[in-house]
């Protein structure tokens, strides 16, 4: 974590001067855009979309080699793809990243539980966090998920994964806040926490490029999200944490304060660094800064075009400028937790809720 934290001063150099070049830290990689969910927050199940190919990450991995600290494996839904196992592996072999993040819809119980434990075993240094994705409870879940018995088995699958004996396993829930449930936010949160998962966390509905999801309303209203968050926050607030849990709580508290005061003020609250410290590989290949915008800078070709390239390109330096003289804002929790690492006056809250408060 330390080096880490070194790090990251190069991060706020190269996002003020451009100088040095620097690979991001956080990388989001969807390997397919297949899913046997039809969420009423996303259509990405309705793209069809060519998949990179093993061969192809591999060449990806070579090139970004060790520069990733954080690595999310995202979809659609990756555990369809028959060879996750294959990928995970070759991203520990050219990578080595410390945490490798796959968010599920926990329906194909037995494959995701076969899965994981051969990923906890065949990468024993990486800390695998898996998160099963639940919006609501019993036929509330079924329906914002369009899957008939979804509740079921994503409940299933959690208590399986939880038995497992792994020492680099995390097995945590996260909850979608939409228009679809918010007004019964209270119940869901209460009955998940009461599941003792590693982490609950929760992320705003938003309207993504990535999800095909503009126009369907199903972002909430803004008062009514601060009211479920408010309920969490105190929760959160209100509970004794040890070790590194303290400082993983309180970057939740400060997120979830960062979103409440974003949808306030509709604005940036502290810089972002999409497309410095972080970024998204599609499908497809195309590099995007985020997947809110998803505006390629550049795609991926094993014969001609590497990472690097992409990165470094005219094209990316010319979006980095649009993207700061546009000042956009957006809750999208992936990058916020990296701004927030980059933001010395977060970070000096962090220090004292986890080591002076909660301590205390």
């Amino acid at each position: 974590m330390v080096k880490l934290l070194l790090k990251l001063f190069f991060y706020r150099l190269y996002n003020v001067i451009g100088f040095p070049k620097v690979l991001p830290v956080n990388y989001t990689i969807s390997i397919t855009d297949k899913c046997n969910s039809e969420c009423k927050t996303c259509y990405i199940h309705t793209k069809k979309t060519k998949e990179l190919t093993l061969e192809e990450y591999e060449y990806i991995f070579k090139d970004i080699k060790k520069t990733p600290y954080w690595v999310t494996i995202s979809g659609g839904e990756p555990f369809l793809r028959r060879d996750l196992l294959q990928i995970l592996i070759l991203l520990q072999k050219y990578c080595r990243p410390k945490i490798i993040n796959i968010p599920t819809n926990g329906i194909l119980t037995t494959k995701i539980v076969q899965t994981v434990k051969k990923i906890c075993e065949d990468l024993p240094d990486t800390q695998i966090i898996i998160n099963l994705s639940i919006d609501g409870i019993g036929v509330l879940h079924n329906k914002i998920r369009n899957v008939p018995d979804n509740y079921r088995k994503v409940i299933e699958t959690y208590k399986l994964l939880k038995k497992m004996n792994y020492h680099n396993l995390s097995v945590g829930i996260h909850t979608v806040i939409s228009s679809y449930n918010v007004d019964n936010y209270f119940g869901i949160a209460e009955k998940l926490i009461q599941l003792s998962p590693d982490s609950y966390i929760t992320e705003i509905a938003e309207e993504r490029q990535e999800m095909l999801n503009y126009d369907k309303g199903i972002v909430p209203e803004s008062l009514k999200y601060r009211s479920a968050i408010d309920c969490l926050l105190h929760h959160i607030k209100n509970q004794k944490y040890k070790g590194i849990t303290r400082i993983t709580q309180a970057f939740r508290v400060e997120y979830y304060n960062l979103v409440k005061q974003l949808l306030r003020d509709d604005k940036q609250i502290i810089p972002c660094y999409a497309g410095i410290a972080s970024c998204h590989i599609a499908t497809n290949g195309e590099v995007w800064f985020c997947c809110i915008k998803a505006k390629p800078i550049g795609k991926i070709y094993k014969d001609k075009y590497s990472f690097r390239e992409v990165w470094f390109s005219r094209t990316a330096k010319k979006i980095r400028k649009e993207l700061r003289e546009q000042k956009c804002f957006c809750p999208l929790a992936n990058v916020s937790y990296t701004n927030m690492l980059l933001d010395i006056p977060t970070l000096v809250r962090v220090f004292y809720r986890s080591y002076i408060k909660w301590y205390s």
